[in-house]
């Protein structure tokens, strides 16, 4: 009898664990958003038919701008928590071991990615339960940058070009004229944070204020650049009319140097007549027969 009793226990335990399931994990949201800085929740619960003495909670990350890196989040194994050193007082289960759901805490941009939850409780048959579920950081638009290039002379042409670092969802980007009316310019977009505005053939009427502002559903920024165009023309009469001072003055110079020639080679003429007049009647006197008569007495 000893023995039948035996062999029934063991079919009953053998029969326990032939009809056991491996364990069942459940995310209730595979897909959960959060504003920067904020905490967060990342639920995952299980069921399983074993005592909880040797549970195993492991939760990894994959980062989006690292998909090929997955890394580990936290750890629960046997009553233990292992933290990740990058993630050390920002990251903690929820009420673990009941329950794997961890909460994030001062999240940032980099904590985006897929997370997932594996857990596994021996002696429970079969492989780990696994949840999955993504985790989306929003965040407004940075401090947008404003820039020009091209050449501010009338027919020339430029390029406004505004771009902005970060912002999730990615932000909506226009460039606007505000003077002296407000108009909206068409925007071509280098990528999702850039956006450029082209100005062929301006004149004095595309001077003004140009402003860039960027937005999404978390804030708005802005930046502006004052633009300035150059008159050729004005430049040109400019440029004739210190031409035409310059000659001017030059002719006046030359005129007031020929004027002072004049006088000074005037001056020598009258003075080397006057001593040549002197020298002519110094000879007549000198030679006239009467002289000659009285020197012969």
């Amino acid at each position: 009898m000893e023995g039948l009793g035996l062999c029934v226990i063991t079919l009953l335990i053998s029969s326990a664990f032939q009809n056991a399931h491996p364990v069942r994990v459940t995310v209730r949201e595979t897909s959960v958003q959060v504003l920067r800085g904020d905490s967060v929740l990342l639920p995952c619960s299980f069921v399983t038919m074993a005592t909880l003495s040797r549970l195993n909670i492991i939760w990894t990350v994959t980062p989006l701008s690292e998909p090929s890196s997955p890394s580990q989040v936290i750890v629960y194994d046997r009553g233990q928590v292992i933290e990740s050193p990058s993630l050390i007082g920002r990251v903690s289960f929820r009420s673990v071991p009941l329950s794997a759901d961890i909460v994030l805490n001062s999240t940032s941009l980099s904590d985006a990615g897929t997370y997932r939850c594996v857990v596994n409780n021996p002696p429970e048959p079969g492989a780990p339960g696994i949840g999955e579920l993504s985790l989306t950081i929003l965040a407004p638009p940075s401090s947008p940058l404003c820039l020009w290039d091209g050449q501010a002379d009338e027919g020339g042409s430029i390029s406004l070009s505004c771009s902005v670092e970060e912002g999730v969802p990615v932000p909506e980007l226009r460039w606007d004229k505000l003077e002296p009316d407000q108009i909206a310019l068409p925007v071509n977009k280098e990528g999702s944070l850039k956006g450029t505005v082209r100005i062929l053939n301006i004149s004095a009427q595309n001077s003004g204020l140009y402003r860039c502002t960027v937005s999404n559903p978390h804030g708005t920024e802005a930046c502006s650049v004052d633009l300035s165009v150059y008159s050729t023309s004005h430049g040109a009469a400019g440029i004739l009319q210190a031409v035409s001072l310059t000659l001017c003055m030059a002719l006046v110079l030359l005129a007031l140097l020929a004027l002072v020639l004049w006088f000074h080679r005037s001056g020598h003429d009258r003075k080397w007549r006057e001593e040549g007049e002197e020298e002519e009647c110094y000879n007549e006197i000198r030679y006239t027969p009467e002289l000659l008569r009285k020197s012969f007495v």
